[in-house]
């Protein structure tokens, strides 16, 4: 019972925008909540229960429902508790599935002689419920309950008895709770709430003061004993609580308790290891108040751990895992694949039910049990569900009092077991193996065996019965994590940065990269030499690469500022000077990216960018790798931050102690990384900007019958290997069944010879070949599609190029794989993904350069372009700006020179203002002559 309070709501008023007194959160701290159910609200009343059950304990009134049917689809959905008259408790006690605990005897005395004589009957015939839950119905006060329970021979009640009363006032709650601790008030949720002032609000009852009512403090300090728990009611730690704690508690939504030495304690305001409240409950004898809540951050101790006893264990322990690795397990790990790959997940969970249910021994079913959980939980959170869901749900199952038989579905009826099944059995009807038949069980023996199994493209055909929309689909983009739960992952790490600076970066740095060593987040240059030992032939192929981007980003820079004179006496121009400080972000994860470091590095370095400033998260050990490093130094970069993620984007966004804060950030990364680029350049008070919004590599191939199917395959698994959320597409122009299986055949060939298997077979789970009839045919769908790189292995290539409306970049020819773009042949491989070649470029020289535009004007340009400017303003009814040029014109004799138009205080005016633009003076005018006409 929450606190001893059981709080009656309308659920029509509580779930309104400003309902009086508490809002159904704040009804939710104290744990339970009493609706009346009637006929007309039922099908409301059972939606409000099944949306909030997972919330708080609901109970209900049903003593005005007649239908039976309603009564039971109420216990089913989850509640509580339901408050009965006399006649019905005779019925439903007939239920033996009914558990007595959920039902309370509601006792009305609108006839007080001849109810307490109905009521004594019904206790003689049921006397077990002398003892059991009573409601009064009324709100006479504890006089009447007194005689009442004087009068049925049950005064006083006994502590195990709870006895429900509904008051309407502070004083005649504290009373009836100092009177009979085992009591609980029935309390309207509109006369309660959490402002101790009452301020505004002097007939509300502040819910604090109830709560403590009947309760029992230390004797020594006057404080209480306070049991902290989270939300799977593990215990965190001890701690005390005050009335002021409690008050400020219920009112924040968060953890607050007193200390004793301090006074009053919010829990993670120093530490950021903050709480949110679930609610609050005493104990049995109300000598120990329990807080429920979530907790965020390290954990409750001090030290860092979960709680004051150390570090959770078990099924907390592994969820706790799980949570972060689905956050930041490296791409390619086996954990991201499991998360990545449903099939895969799925097929582990039936090997390990499978195993489980063949295990004998009490080790072997201990240990297969395990692998079920794990498998089973890593479904769970890869679908937000927390073992908190799982319980709850668990509870309500355990409430209902009808159920299904509970027979196995005859798919499942076990005929054979699992070793005597035969390989087909296993794998299914049509043959294909299940993945997770291969997959070794830890992810340490990942690199020893490698996945068997068909990797192919599904297909599709234009020249078949698949309209746009069927191809459509098909060409979606993997899904990627829902904006609104990234978000919410990167908003409190770029918060933390900006308000701690290095500290936090370091702290970020620690936990996701585990460079536990790292002292600081920054290397600044000069570099040491001892940090760039390559071999000479990475060095000779990066300064190869180095020189070819150099001098094809170099060319893209104007020769001269552009100069256009629009009309006689009026010259426009627009010259370009370099984005003063750039950060670049050089990703890390499951492949050393150096290419990317040049990439944006030359170009900012060709542009004349004065501070170069990379980001990449360092390796386990707090170094680079020296590729990086080694470039960095070759483009002028003044230092480079030892981060990943969020965090670094965060620290050259606003800056730290030693990291500059840069004017724009350029870079692919993750969806955790392009989240954090959007808030970042979102927020005015960063003032920065970034290149363009990314998502997962994509190659697009359109083949004819003139190419080598292992040049297109090659293309293919060269995008493929970068994570299992890229995508690759075949556009086929004419291929016939043969032609194609030698493609897919190719596929499958060199994907096997790949470390990264297991990665590509992840990306090619969601990819596919669309045959067409012809190449006008494949540019369309390459044009819907929008290619982060477009390869064209066609017998005429160059003919394509007109068509070509969105794509990235273009590898025209058979002899034209898209890694030389990635690396050497000097144009940019930082490009628009995710469709988003529609509406961007790739990076460029123009990306670290900004172009300002400068006018001017003549005495004769006056002349020409003076009137326009002079109307226009006057359209708009900006008067300063008509003036500004006016007065020009007056002054060269263009116009003649109008009265002044003076405003007083009340805005009113001393004489009309021109209304029209002035009438210009001729040149025969200003020679004191007449003219037919003014010029």
């Amino acid at each position: 019972m929450g606190a001893g309070l059981l709080v009656s709501v309308d659920p029509a008023e509580i779930l309104g925008s400003e309902p009086t007194g508490l809002a159904l959160p704040q009804v939710a701290y104290l744990g339970q909540c009493l609706v009346e159910a009637t006929p007309d609200t039922f099908e409301s009343n059972l939606a409000f229960l099944r949306q909030n059950f997972s919330k708080l304990a609901i109970d209900f009134d049903v003593r005005k429902l007649r239908s039976w049917d309603n009564v039971i689809d109420l216990l089913n959905n989850g509640a509580s508790k339901l408050f009965v008259t006399s006649e019905q408790l005779k019925a439903l006690s007939q239920e033996p599935t009914i558990s007595p605990d959920r039902l309370v005897l509601t006792i009305s005395l609108v006839n007080p002689k001849t109810d307490i004589t109905k009521l004594k009957s019904f206790l003689e015939t049921y006397p077990e419920w002398m003892t059991r839950a009573w409601a009064f119905d009324g709100d006479k006060g504890n006089e009447q309950v007194d005689e009442v329970l004087k009068e049925l021979g049950n005064y006083p009640p006994s502590h195990d008895q709870t006895i429900f009363v509904r008051i309407t006032s502070e004083v005649e709650g504290r009373n009836l709770l100092h009177e009979y601790p085992g009591n609980a008030l029935i309390v309207s949720s509109k006369l309660l709430t959490f402002d101790q002032s009452r301020e505004g609000h002097e007939k509300l009852i502040p819910a604090a003061d109830l709560v403590l009512a009947g309760a029992i403090p230390d004797r020594k300090t006057g404080l209480y004993a306070t049991t902290v728990v989270d939300e799977r009611d593990v215990a965190l730690g001890l701690v005390w609580s005050s009335k002021e704690s409690i008050a400020e508690a219920l009112k924040s939504g968060t953890g607050v308790y007193q200390s004793r030495k301090r006074g009053l304690w919010h829990k993670g305001a120093s530490s950021g290891d903050t709480q949110k409240l679930i609610n609050i409950a005493f104990d049995c004898d109300k000598d120990c108040l329990l807080f429920r809540v979530y907790q965020q951050g390290r954990g409750f101790c001090h030290l860092g751990t979960m709680s004051c006893w150390g570090k959770a264990s078990g099924l907390s322990r592994l969820q706790g895992t799980l949570q972060k690795r689905k956050v930041d397990a490296p791409v390619g790990s086996y954990t991201a694949r499991l998360f990545n790959d449903p099939k895969l997940l799925n097929a582990k969970i039936k090997e390990e039910a499978d195993e489980l249910c063949e295990a004998t021994t009490k080790e072997d079913i201990a240990s297969e049990a395990a692998d079920l959980l794990y498998f089973a939980l890593a479904r769970c959170i890869a679908a937000d569900v927390t073992l908190e869901d799982i319980e709850k749900n668990l509870d309500l199952k355990s409430l209902k009092v009808k159920r299904r038989k509970g027979d196995a579905k005859p798919q499942y009826v076990e005929d054979k077991p699992l070793k005597e099944r035969s390989q087909a059995e296993i794998n299914g009807v049509n043959g294909h193996q299940e993945e997770a038949a291969s997959i070794p069980k830890s992810p340490a023996d990942l690199a020893s065996k490698v996945p068997s199994g068909r990797i192919e493209l599904k297909r599709y055909s234009t020249t078949q019965a698949f309209s746009d929309d069927v191809l459509k689909a098909a060409l979606q983009r993997p899904s990627q994590k829902s904006n609104e739960k990234i978000m919410s992952l990167v908003h409190p790490i770029i918060a933390d940065v900006r308000a701690n600076g290095d500290s936090a970066v370091l702290k970020y740095t620690h936990k996701f990269e585990n460079a536990t060593s790292l002292s600081s987040p920054v290397l600044k240059a000069p570099f040491p030499q001892s940090l760039m030992q390559l071999p000479e032939e990475t060095i000779k192929a990066i300064n190869i690469s180095y020189n070819n981007i150099l001098q094809f980003h170099s060319a893209q820079k104007s020769s001269a500022p552009l100069v256009v004179e629009t009309m006689p006496g009026v010259t426009c121009s627009r010259f370009s000077r370099p984005i003063e400080k750039v950060g670049l972000y050089i990703p890390g994860g499951t492949a050393v990216l150096p290419s990317t470091a040049l990439m944006l590095g030359v170009p900012a370095m060709a542009a004349g960018c004065k501070n170069i400033v990379l980001a990449s998260p360092p390796r386990s050990d707090g170094t680079i790798t020296p590729e990086i490093v080694y470039i960095a130094h070759k483009v002028g970069a003044e230092a480079i931050v030892l981060a990943g993620g969020a965090q670094a984007i965060a620290a050259m966004a606003y800056g730290t102690e030693s990291i500059t804060k840069v004017d724009k950030i350029l870079g692919p990364g993750n969806q955790f990384v392009t989240a954090a680029k959007m808030i970042v350049s979102n927020d005015t008070s960063a003032a920065v900007s970034i290149d363009m919004p990314a998502g997962p590599s994509e190659v697009l191939v359109i083949a004819d019958k003139t190419a080598d199917p292992a040049f297109v395959a090659s293309d293919l698994l060269s995008q493929a290997e970068h994570g299992t959320d890229s995508q690759v597409v075949l556009i086929a122009i004419d291929l016939d069944e043969k032609q194609l299986q030698a493609i897919e055949d190719e596929v499958h060939k060199q994907a096997h010879e790949l470390p990264r298997v297991d990665i590509v077979r992840g990306a090619i789970e969601h990819s596919v070949t669309i045959s067409v009839n012809s190449l006008k045919e494949a540019m369309k769908w390459s044009n819907y599609y929008a290619p982060e790189h477009l390869i064209l292995q066609i017998a005429d290539p160059r003919s394509a190029l007109p068509d070509v409306q969105n794509a990235g970049s273009v590898f025209i020819g058979g002899w034209t794989p898209e890694s030389v773009g990635d690396y050497s042949a000097g144009v940019n491989h930082s490009l628009p993904t995710y469709g988003y070649a529609r509406q961007y470029s790739g990076v460029n020289l123009g990306s670290f350069m900004k172009n300002i535009t400068s006018s001017e004007v003549t005495e004769q340009g006056v002349g020409q372009v003076g009137y326009a400017v002079m109307e226009l303003a006057r359209c708009e009814g900006l008067d300063a700006h008509r003036r500004a040029m006016e007065l020009r014109m007056e002054k060269l004799g263009l116009v003649e020179k109008r009265t002044a138009t003076k405003h007083d205080d009340t805005g009113k005016q001393d004489a009309e203002p021109l209304t029209q633009v002035p009438k210009p003076v001729s040149d025969g005018e200003k020679n004191g002559q007449e003219t037919p006409e003014a010029v």
